[in-house]
């Protein structure tokens, strides 16, 4: 019967996960264009069944097994992401470098479209398949709309000050755009400079966070393994509301130690715009 009870709570956790998940705010999808994206959602769910199925068969503790399956749904960002942060710094490197391609290129080329097109072909790695859906664009659509589709496409705050510059250039409010680009690319590269340099200013803090976890889950492991009498008071309903309470707090420490050691990127003023157009 406690295993039942213990399986129960772990679906219901699953459910609360899964609410939770679907509440968090995440940053507008783009229209056109599809970035290659690590697996998220199947390795958090893989994760969080297997340590709480585990956890409920050898504890038959239903708030045990919740915190672990909470935990496990919660690794990738407790014990990874590095990934995703050099994914963005070298996006805001690619968005410096092709600012100065198009600079270079617009002294040579018949206008911003057929630079747009020229560089389209040499562009980065990071933004290519972006720049590429614009170039494409550019033979269905205005310059404006294209370049509104583009900055969704890259969806970054840099991106958006480079879209608004070659806007008002299309607009033939920019006396001279080569000079503007060139401040912009040295921009984006000073902002490139800043994010790794936080990164490495944080890294301790991520270190930490991680020892804390992986201490923790192991002496909460070891005792269950080596020592189970010692943890006989948690069996009964007062011991499994202590045992929340504990789980509780721990995970919110660990929550604020994460948050704190997370890059807050500046918000994008181009979908800030776009967002008050739409109310």
């Amino acid at each position: 019967m406690s295993l039942i009870a213990a399986l129960v709570g772990l679906g219901l956790a699953a459910g609360i996960l899964l609410i939770v998940d679907g509440l968090r705010r995440r940053p507008r999808s783009p229209r056109r264009v599809r970035r290659p994206t690590a697996p998220g959602f199947e390795r958090r769910v893989a994760l969080a069944v297997a340590l709480g199925g585990l956890t409920a068969a050898i504890t038959r503790w239903p708030v045990a097994a919740i915190a672990l399956a909470a935990l496990g749904w919660f690794a990738p960002d407790l014990f990874g992401g590095k990934a995703s942060r050099d994914r963005a710094t070298a996006r805001t490197e690619a968005i410096a470098a092709w600012t100065e391609m198009l600079r270079d290129t617009m002294s040579g080329a018949h206008g911003l479209e057929e630079t747009v097109i020229t560089t389209a072909a040499v562009a980065p790695p990071a933004i290519k398949a972006e720049v590429n859906a614009l170039a494409l664009r550019l033979d269905q659509e205005p310059l404006t709309q294209a370049l509104s589709e583009f900055a969704e496409d890259l969806a970054h705050p840099t991106g958006d000050l480079v879209v608004a510059a070659l806007t008002l250039a299309a607009a033939g409010s920019v006396g001279d755009l080569g000079d503007l680009l060139g401040t912009l690319a040295v921009a984006a590269r000073d902002e490139a400079g800043m994010r790794l340099r936080v990164e490495a200013t944080r890294a301790r803090l991520r270190t930490a966070v991680r020892v804390i976890a992986a201490c923790t889950a192991a002496t909460a492991l070891g005792l269950v393994v080596l020592n189970r009498p010692y943890l006989s008071a948690y069996g009964d309903a007062s011991g499994q509301a202590v045992l929340a309470a504990v789980a509780a707090a721990w995970a919110a420490a660990l929550w604020l130690m994460t948050r704190m050691a997370e890059f807050v990127a500046p918000e994008r003023f181009l979908a800030a715009t776009a967002d008050e157009g739409a109310q």
